[in-house]
């Protein structure tokens, strides 16, 4: 069965972080593909209005022009109305009825996840990968039981073999059911403590060293449209 992961988020900008998380998780988990979603704007960030989005749509794939295996999906940001993340997995399944699909999240978004839409739904759906920060405490208390269980911790295991696909389990009815194998896999396998909010902050101040965890293409982007400058 193929395995493709898509990776939500804002990218606002992308960074190398990003990237690498789409080549790490690439090699562990074997994917496929690995696809960057772009928000037009995150449903439970209301209070935050990020940059165009076709500039980040552009950003994005600059940054990824020269990986074959990573792709920048428009779902989202041509969507007639803004999808919830509940909303795109189902679309997402619906399209992909043959593949098996792994949804990325950072560590900020699984300590949020209780305020997304049917957030239960969308941690049950498909597998789900929630890649951990250096320094920063993940925890599982804000999350039910049920969805405890799901969790494979993948960190401190040094470097994982490839992850198997997860065959699908019997219901009660003795039918096959593909949401009672999702997974929750929590990997600390990308070690880089770089953020979009700090990038943004140090253009914005005019700091030196903001190109730092860019890719070229982005930092002359940036450049060349003045983002990011107030």
């Amino acid at each position: 069965m193929k395995k493709i992961a898509f990776y939500g988020g804002s990218f606002d900008p992308v960074h190398d972080g990003h990237l690498t998380i789409a080549r790490k998780l690439s090699e562990i988990f074997e994917l496929e593909e690995f696809v960057f979603i772009p928000a037009f704007h995150a449903p439970h960030k209301k209070d935050k209005k990020p940059t165009s989005a076709f500039h980040r749509f552009a950003m994005l794939c600059l940054a990824t022009a020269g990986e074959s295996q990573i792709k920048v999906s428009k779902m989202e940001i041509e969507a007639p109305e803004r999808p919830y993340t509940v909303e795109t997995l189902t679309r997402l399944k619906n399209e992909l009825t043959d593949t098996q699909i792994f949804f990325v999240m950072g560590a900020d978004s699984w300590q949020d996840i209780t305020t997304w839409r049917e957030w239960e739904k969308v941690l049950t759906m498909t597998n789900q990968i929630v890649v951990t920060r250096p320094d920063y405490e993940i925890g599982f208390s804000h999350v039910t039981d049920a969805i405890r269980e799901r969790i494979v911790d993948l960190r401190n295991s040094g470097q994982p073999s490839a992850v198997s696909s997860q065959p699908e389990e019997e219901n009660s009815e003795g039918r096959r059911t593909k949401d009672e194998g999702q997974k929750i896999y929590i990997t600390d396998a990308v070690q880089i403590d770089v953020s979009a909010t700090e990038i943004r902050g140090k253009i914005r101040d005019g700091a030196d060293d903001w190109q730092e965890f860019l890719p070229t293409e982005v930092v002359k982007y940036i450049g060349k449209y003045g983002l990011y400058l107030k």
